[in-house]
């Protein structure tokens, strides 16, 4: 009886500890601050926000002393409601353990950078990402810390330049590794602020509207940049030779540029690099040998580039998935490239060439293919031979020497062009207009002229 009693007194005075459990008062104050802040939650992100045990709430983390050290609050994008309306109210500058800021893909968010971040001291990643954030980058952002470890500000609407006055700041974000300013508006040179951040590894630029050259200073991350994201800026010159000394560049994409002149001899140094785009600049001849053991995915369409053939590294490539050189000077019989490994290839466009021959061989051989572009080319084969892969979703043969007739499998297609080439019969049943099929021998059938 005894041990009853005492059992049901503990399981009691837990309860009661359970019941009357606060998260220090700051903290509470600070959270119910940014929640009156929030003027529309349609998914219900913010239910659980009631009584005093905030720690409990979704999307707040305590580790310690009852103080929240992390707040996570990310949107849905595959969902319509998957979002918060408001702004980030300045009281979560009371959160003073916070190490982690993760307001991510909430869509509706707006107002300014929170200058607020820079008194929180034990602060090591903020992630505002995808959110409708605006207005200029405040020049002395470097007071983040020397403790910030991650700064992503990407899907905003961030304007203006990065603060040249950061470079006199650089010092005390030396421990950034990763800085992340894409799909924003920021334009301007891209300043030298890269010699003091010795640890970066990645640094992504990308979807701005940079202009300039690369800054010398990035030479500076040769031991440590892992990827390094520039593309879709207006940026020009000659690529510099020194980002053949990357050491451990995984990712490298320039692409969307205004880049000239011939990719450096330097490249042929890059060992490690698993995805390089360099697509939509005016860089010409020579192309250096790279000697990477496997690329994954390489894209060096529209340049001026004259490649005669595809390139033996990436033939002999026993991992690569997505192989795009439109415009790129190719003359191959394409029934006789024969590359290591087709299995995982899931897109390829080798348009505008002076590829002839037959692409049955390649494709009948994939299994995960979803796209396959390569109009503008000399192919000659017969489409009805051509097995489609059950994930293919997009196939461009325009502008060829393709005959036979169309098979019911397009039908499964969601990007269909089979127009000017030699196809002959009638069109099976599909969702495609006119302009798929036209310019051909003896095509007939909805959505062209009926048979006769």
């Amino acid at each position: 009886m005894k041990s009853l009693i005492l059992f049901l007194s503990l399981l009691t005075l837990q309860c009661l500890r359970a019941t009357s459990r606060v998260c220090h008062v700051d903290d509470l104050a600070g959270l119910l601050a940014f929640k009156s802040g929030i003027t529309d939650d349609p998914s219900g992100l913010l239910e659980s926000w009631n009584g005093t045990d905030c720690c409990s709430w979704f999307g707040v983390t305590c580790l310690s002393n009852d103080r929240v050290t992390s707040l996570w609050l990310t949107g849905q994008p595959e969902r319509p409601d998957g979002y918060l309306s408001g702004t980030i109210s300045p009281s979560l500058a009371k959160l003073r353990d916070l190490d982690g800021l993760y307001l991510m893909n909430l869509r509706n968010i707006t107002g300014k950078f929170p200058v607020w971040l820079y008194g929180l001291p034990s602060l090591l990643f903020v992630y505002l990402g995808n959110n409708r954030l605006s207005g200029p980058l405040p020049v002395d952002i470097g007071k983040l810390g020397t403790q910030l470890d991650v700064l992503s500000l990407a899907g905003n609407r961030f304007t203006g330049s990065i603060p040249a006055s950061l470079s006199q700041l650089t010092g005390s974000l030396r421990n950034l590794t990763q800085l992340q300013l894409h799909n924003n508006q920021l334009s301007q040179p891209i300043p030298e602020i890269f010699s003091s951040i010795h640890q970066l590894r990645f640094l992504n630029l990308s979807h701005n509207k940079f202009s300039g050259k690369i800054p010398n200073s990035i030479s500076s991350l040769s031991s440590t940049l892992a990827f390094l994201e520039l593309g879709h800026n207006s940026l020009a010159g000659q690529i510099p030779s020194f980002l053949g000394n990357f050491q451990t560049l995984d990712t490298l994409d320039l692409s969307h540029n205004n880049f000239t002149g011939p990719v450096p001899k330097t490249f042929s140094n890059l060992t490690k690099i698993f995805n390089l785009d360099l697509s939509h600049n005016s860089l010409s001849d020579p192309f250096p040998v790279m000697n990477v053991k496997g690329i994954e995915s390489l894209d060096l369409s529209n340049n001026n580039f004259h490649l005669g053939k595809i390139p033996n590294w990436v033939t002999l490539s026993p991992i690569i998935y997505s192989l795009k050189l439109a415009k790129c000077g190719i003359k191959i019989n394409l029934t006789n490239w024969k590359p290591k490994e087709t299995y995982f290839y899931d897109f390829i466009d080798l348009s505008e060439n002076q590829i002839s021959g037959s692409p049955i061989p390649l494709l009948n051989r994939t299994e995960y293919l979803v796209g396959f572009r390569a109009a503008g080319n000399r192919l000659s084969f017969d489409l009805g031979k051509l097995k489609f892969a059950g994930t293919m979703k997009e196939l461009d043969l325009s502008r060829n020497l393709v005959f036979g007739g169309v098979p019911n499998s397009v039908a499964g297609l969601e990007k269909l062009d089979l127009s000017r080439n030699s196809l002959c019969g009638k069109l099976p049943p599909t969702k495609f207009p006119a302009s798929a099929f036209v310019g051909n021998k003896c095509l007939c059938g909805s959505p062209l002229p009926a048979c006769k």
